[in-house]
């Protein structure tokens, strides 16, 4: 079976958005909005587009959730068939430079992009942001927990992406237990076993709290697991520590963050495969001190930015610019601007590359 479906208005004119109608696009150029003639009859109804936040500027192809929905019912195996069908990249290509969206904050609870408390919950609005950003020259790929990859490959949006499992994601926001980060997520073999190009965990450590010692050494071994099969691991360390409310609050001082990447990159046996995902410190001009720790290849990690996207970018820009940091790892930041203009904030991001 070919899965996919979309349906709704044609995209904007120009560019490298998805198609929202027609036939089906040529084998050489796979299209994330397409929808692929299917071997099995499956009839696609309407579903509304949730409105409680901004919407997408321009108009983006509609995802049909029933027809996820129903194809994900009647046939399971549709997953698999078409991770098995997906054209496969390289983790670099030859910029040797890597810009990646996430989204696999939902799975760990945190739905929140600035004041708006659920604004990842409307899941055709995430799906739909993030095939409109997979569009946009200069995208790599997706990091993103199994129910979202797993529609994303049902709509034949993973085609000549990369494509990153969220592995942990047992530390959940707001948590008693948020730093026992247990990996509840993809295993290393489930990335092997779909054909995905890496997984990323997260590590934040409180020297207070023993739930970061189990975090640390179940990290340990994942990354040892990831060094056998050969596949990257992108290791995202904070130093932490909990608010007189129990707040957690990461550390974003250089010296809390030249820690953290010196503790993440000695974890496992081998550091081969092991990528460090790192935020940009409250002094950016501390970035290239910060990154001398260690010679782990690094993205950048975008995070709630809130309404001052022009800092994020600015921020970026200075740091991306260091040997050892190959790219950007962002999302709610690039998929729920304050302006809502979603391929304008890609396109810029792509662009400090």
């Amino acid at each position: 079976m070919r899965a996919g479906h979309v349906g709704g208005p044609p995209p904007e004119q120009g560019g490298d958005t998805p198609h929202a109608q027609g036939g089906d696009p040529p084998a050489s150029t796979p299209d994330p909005g397409q929808a692929p003639a299917s071997t099995r009859t499956l009839t696609p109804t309407p579903t509304p587009t949730p409105t409680t936040y901004a919407p997408l500027t321009p108009t983006s192809p509609r995802v049909d959730v029933g027809w996820l929905a129903r194809t994900r019912a009647r046939e399971p195996e549709a997953v698999a068939e078409a991770a098995a069908r997906r054209v496969r990249r390289p983790l670099l290509d030859g910029a040797g430079r890597l810009m990646i969206v996430a989204a696999d904050h939902p799975a760990r609870g945190a739905l929140a992009v600035g004041d708006r408390k659920l604004a990842m919950a409307g899941r055709a609005d995430l799906l739909e942001r993030l095939c409109l950003a997979l569009s946009r020259p200069g995208v790599d790929g997706v990091l993103a927990s199994a129910d979202i990859l797993d529609d994303l490959l049902l709509l034949g949006a993973l085609d000549g992406k990369v494509a990153i499992g969220s592995m942990n994601r047992g530390g959940l926001a707001g948590a008693a237990f948020e730093l026992d980060d247990r990996f509840t997520g993809h295993r290393p073999q489930d990335i092997e076993r779909f054909g995905f190009d890496g997984g990323k965990l997260l590590l934040r450590v409180d020297y207070d709290d023993p739930g970061s010692l189990r975090t640390l050494e179940s990290a340990a071994r994942t990354i040892d697991a990831m060094a056998e099969r050969r596949l990257p691991v992108f290791v995202e360390p904070f130093l932490c520590r909990r608010r007189a409310d129990g707040t957690l609050r990461n550390d974003l001082s250089a010296e809390a963050v030249t820690k953290s990447i010196a503790i993440a990159a000695g974890l496992g046996g081998s550091s081969a495969y092991t990528w460090l995902k790192v935020p940009v410190t409250e002094n950016p001009d501390d970035m290239a001190r910060v990154m001398e720790t260690s010679t782990l290849p690094a993205v950048l990690l975008g995070g709630d930015v809130g309404d001052d996207q022009e800092g994020a970018y600015e921020k970026w820009r200075g740091a991306l610019q260091l040997p050892t940091v190959q790219g950007l790892v962002a999302g709610r930041s690039l998929l729920y601007p304050a302006d809502g203009e979603v391929a304008a904030a890609v396109d810029t991001a792509v662009g400090l590359l």
